[in-house]
């Protein structure tokens, strides 16, 4: 083997100081879990599972420097030194003039949505997210995709930024709507329910110039912005010998600001902000955080979470750090694709997702919900916990009523950062890979509750069938 073979796949660049007891739970345990937890992945309790991937929000392992940054800090009710540090280190990083700390991101997305959208606005953006299109909705917007439409095609894998903007769908939006009906666009770097996928420099330039020659904001969800910029240096010409800090940098000198979640890219476990560089919008987002999060020096955060989050987002830039991220999930898609199992591909940067509409080729997307059957027959059979992403989290519309007809129908594996090693992957690939083999045992589900907003959080279901793995 040589020295190339090695280091396809690098050891991970940390070393382990801490572990926790995984749940070995038994076959029956498994499916009396799951039934309790109405076949809803999101309702099975953390010591139910074996390997959880349910999620990269907030599951995070931090380092040894963000544990000591916690003993430092700073709990006063106003003026904490720690949001000092937190402002500083995002202004250096992002580059926006405010910053304004929230809970977590859906807190950013709330006062960013009610601040800005009137009844009858457009937001368009490169695919919907569902809290972030929840919160526009809410406030009286129309979403519109703007995405290629590659985007929505698990196979072409020949695309390196399946998440650029359509810029001829953005100019068709304008000329129908008109721009002052557009408060913004939504520019999510990486598109997480494309797969994943990263937007290009070049792209996220000329959506700026489309959107500034109109008076359009562009405001990112800047969740996975890290490894947007990981792929920006390995896929596109002239990156290749910038830093990741240089490309973060650049990304988001082409906007006006951006919504965060601390929990993924910052490398904490809760926690987020919001940024912008209009003092007006930051003067009044400032007096919406008093009212639903707290003062405009904490918004929601202990001042320990704070600092935790401005150690973390500088480590998320170190390149030995992030390449290991991203091939952690090319590494699991290698595994799962060397037994045919059908993904989304390019492989994105925090999750694989299982195309199952062709896993479950047997089950109807509109009658058997194929992804939350899914997600919910790989954790009977192998105590992994994945999350559908599919119909059932696409919702409903909200003036018709009928089911929103994703053209993905997945279910996400996602990797907590600094969590597992290459043998969980392991585990994961090989328990998937079998249950490949018996997928035609797999029913579709039907529903037994259905929330009326945000339903793939709290809904429950049963199989149609009696049992949900035929014979298992």
């Amino acid at each position: 083997m040589t020295q190339d073979d090695r280091m396809k796949f690098a050891p991970e660049p940390y070393k382990i100081k801490m572990v926790e007891p995984m749940a070995t739970l038994t076959k029956d345990e498994r499916k009396k879990a799951l039934a309790t937890a109405g076949y809803n992945t999101f309702l099975i309790k953390s010591e139910e599972c074996f390997i959880d991937i349910l999620t990269d929000s907030g599951t995070n392992a931090m380092s040894d420097r963000q544990w000591a940054g916690l003993m430092m800090g700073d709990e006063a009710y106003g003026g904490s030194r720690n949001f000092y540090h937190l402002e500083e280190t995002v202004r250096e990083l992002f580059g926006f003039k405010y910053v304004v700390p929230t809970h977590q991101g859906r807190g950013a997305e709330n006062i960013l949505s009610s601040l800005t959208i009137k009844p009858g606005d457009y937001v368009p953006g490169n695919m919907y997210f569902t809290t972030t299109r929840f919160h526009q909705e809410r406030n009286g917007a129309t979403f519109r995709d703007v995405v290629i439409d590659e985007a929505h095609d698990p196979n072409r894998d020949d695309v390196p930024f399946k998440g650029n903007v359509d810029l001829k769908k953005f100019q068709a939006l304008i000329d129908e709507v008109g721009a002052e009906k557009i408060p913004y666009i939504c520019l999510a770097v990486t598109v997480n329910l494309a797969g994943g996928q990263p937007v290009s420099m070049e792209n996220i330039r000329a959506t700026s110039e489309l959107a500034h020659k109109y008076g359009i904001k562009v405001m990112y969800d800047a969740t996975r912005c890290v490894e947007n910029a990981y792929f920006i240096k390995s896929r596109e010409k002239g990156y290749e010998n910038k830093s990741i800090k240089e490309i973060v940098h650049e990304m988001f000198s082409y906007g006006d600001g951006c919504t965060m979640s601390g929990k993924k890219d910052c490398l904490t476990n809760i926690g987020g902000f919001l940024c912008m560089n209009d003092q007006d919008l930051y003067t009044r987002a400032t007096g919406m955080v008093v009212q639903f999060e707290g003062m405009p020096t904490y918004g929601g955060m202990a001042g320990r979470d704070m600092e935790a989050m401005a150690i973390g987002l500088r480590e998320s830039m170190d390149e030995a750090y992030i390449s290991h991220r991203v091939n952690q999930i090319r590494y699991l898609g290698e595994k799962l694709n060397s037994g045919n199992v059908p993904m989304v591909k390019p492989y994105g940067g925090h999750a694989i997702f299982i195309d199952a509409r062709a896993f479950l080729d047997h089950l109807d997307q509109e009658a058997d919900l194929p992804a939350q059957a899914l997600s919910a027959a790989v954790y009977q059979y192998s105590g992994v916990r994945t999350m559908e992403r599919g119909i059932v989290s696409a919702g409903r519309d909200n003036i018709t009523g009928k089911n929103h007809h994703p053209k993905l129908e997945t279910i996400r594996l996602t990797i907590p950062r600094r969590v597992y090693t290459y043998a969980h992957l392991d585990y994961v690939a090989d328990s998937i890979i079998e249950l490949y083999q018996r997928r035609h045992d797999i029913s579709g589900l039907k529903w037994v509750y259905e929330p009326s907003v945000l339903r793939f959080f709290t809904g429950r279901f049963e199989p149609k069938n009696g049992e949900l793995i035929k014979g298992y």
